[in-house]
């Protein structure tokens, strides 16, 4: 399977379009200097302790206290705690944990007023980003996560990826992991590290060590609320994850990001580094490699499949819904039973999609066609649950019901992607009312006389609908609208269909594809 990275960069935020086999599955959006990500670190303040719902709320610079429960805390909370105090008092004067006593585990079934008191700081991470109304949920566990490996202070546990089945390999990375690590921090071993060199794990480690030396030196001198270390950008964090012998091709339209990335990937994996392209095309990047087309058909209320059935996705505060439909999906030459089945298969590849890209989490229940053979029923549940074998959440989907209601519970870890894909009129602003079409053609030549003999510009693009561009040239060599502007301009003004545009909506560029704004 091919794996593309498409990434769209813009001043506000970043776009990241991951396509397997040209098909996009996920899609996430990071915005320029966003905090409280999952990963980040906080010096946090405890605002109220709840001994009724066993946890507190900390104060750590967002409009909501972040929710922290004591199963939480993590066993290395006091430690943690002493670490943080000692730090800031002055008495902590290394980062490394080398002669750092650590205090004794808490209990599992300890209460929150226990180990955490009103006005104390505390070194937290969130675990959960801000969703709706919800303020973000934090662990004081923390970890750093690796390319190969993850560092967890406090603690003196190495484990290994269960994905990892070759037993002589396990053993291999746990003696290596318990040589090479420092006192006081434990590992966890990610699959990736499987038959990875000595080099590369020790420099993933001591990368991981550097940023926990960083989060020391930030901690000294910080005040609460204050993010003492943030995680890695969504793009790197992606990468980090996601890069393998099946990516191709990473496309960057940013020089920039392309540069840190290049950086990065020199880092991770150097045998990449050839994949990585900087994209400099005319069109934007989501155009030219078919993302926004897909976005477009893949994010509405309702989505089409190949054969013509469809889904109906709703949503609810407490639970998504998928309805599923065959529409005029149906062979003559087969069954109901046959056809049903043979929808609700592509319905589940198309389910555990949708899950993917939109990030959808919390109870998600699938309303599949109606099948009464056990067999066909026990077919779907096993489609689905190989289908969603690639969803990095956590998951759980129960058998269906005897309604034909598949149920799932997805891991919520951040707001759902959502994009709005029905577009508001350019010509009435969405009142209803728009202007005459058959005065459109005046108002685009008058634009663009005033550009020409007004401003005089040269080598203008005119980024159109599809369909107006056809339209434009339509009745070829001298005879379209094109040529006509032509012999009236005495310059020739190209022009390109942007398949995002709105009907009746253009853009004029300069020669530096800059947009002219009139």
């Amino acid at each position: 399977m091919n794996q593309e990275l498409i990434i769209n960069s813009t001043p506000s935020e970043v776009v990241i379009a991951l396509l397997h086999d040209k098909r996009l599955v996920e899609l996430h959006r990071e915005k320029n200097n966003s905090k409280f990500s999952v990963g980040d670190i906080y010096l946090g303040k405890a605002k109220k302790v709840m001994t009724g719902l066993n946890a507190a709320f900390i104060d750590v610079g967002y409009e909501k206290d972040a929710f922290l429960h004591y199963l939480d805390l993590g066993p290395q909370a006091q430690s943690l705690i002493k670490y943080v105090d000692q730090t800031q008092n002055g008495k902590q004067n290394v980062s490394n944990l080398m002669y750092f006593k650590n205090e004794p585990d808490i209990k599992k079934d300890g209460k929150i007023n226990e180990i955490v008191k009103s006005g104390q700081n505390l070194l937290v991470q969130v675990a959960k980003e801000p969703i709706s109304a919800k303020g973000p949920r934090i662990t004081t566990e923390i970890s750093l996560a690796g390319r190969y490996l993850v560092l967890i202070p406090f603690s003196d546990k190495i484990s290994v990826s269960s994905k990892i089945r070759n037993i002589e390999e396990k053993h291999r990375l746990k003696d290596l992991m318990q040589k090479i690590k420092p006192k006081n921090f434990g590992v966890i071993v990610r699959t990736v590290a499987e038959s990875k060199s000595v080099t590369d794990l020790e420099s993933d480690l001591n990368e991981l060590v550097r940023r926990w030396d960083e989060c020391y030196n930030t901690l000294k001198n910080s005040q609460p609320p204050m993010r003492v270390l943030g995680e890695a950008d969504r793009t790197n964090v992606i990468l980090r994850d996601f890069l393998n012998a099946s990516f191709n091709a990473i496309h960057v339209n940013d020089t920039a990001v392309y540069e840190d990335l290049k950086s990065y990937i020199k880092t991770i994996s150097p045998d990449k580094l050839d994949i990585l392209k900087n994209y400099t095309g005319k069109l934007p990047i989501f155009d030219a490699y078919g993302v926004e087309k897909q976005i477009k058909s893949l994010f509405g209320k309702t989505v089409h499949m190949k054969s013509g059935a469809y889904l109906v996705i709703e949503h609810t505060e407490a639970l998504h819904v998928f309805d599923v439909n065959s529409g005029n999906r149906a062979k003559s030459d087969n069954t109901q039973e046959e056809n049903a089945l043979e929808v609700n298969l592509e319905a589940a590849v198309e389910v555990a999609r949708q899950l993917k890209l939109r990030d959808m989490g919390g109870i998600i229940v699938v309303d599949f066609i109606d099948m009464h053979h056990a067999d066909n029923r026990k077919l779907l549940y096993d489609k689905l649950k190989e289908e969603m074998k690639s969803d990095r959440a956590k998951h759980n989907i129960l058998p269906p019901s005897k309604f034909g209601l598949i149920q799932i519970t997805r891991q919520r870890l951040r707001p759902e992607v959502n994009v709005e894909v029905l577009e508001t009129c350019p010509s009435c602003g969405g009142t209803g009312k728009v202007q005459p079409s058959i005065i459109f053609v005046d108002q685009l030549e008058n634009t663009l006389r005033f550009i020409i003999n007004e401003q005089n510009n040269k080598n203008i693009t005119l980024n159109i609908h599809p369909y107006i561009e056809a339209y434009i040239k339509k009745g070829g060599l001298f005879r379209s609208l094109q040529w006509k502007w032509y012999f009236e301009f005495k310059q020739w003004v190209k022009v390109q269909s942007v398949s995002s545009a709105g009907l009746m909506d253009y853009k004029f560029f300069n020669k530096d594809m800059d947009e002219i704004i009139i």
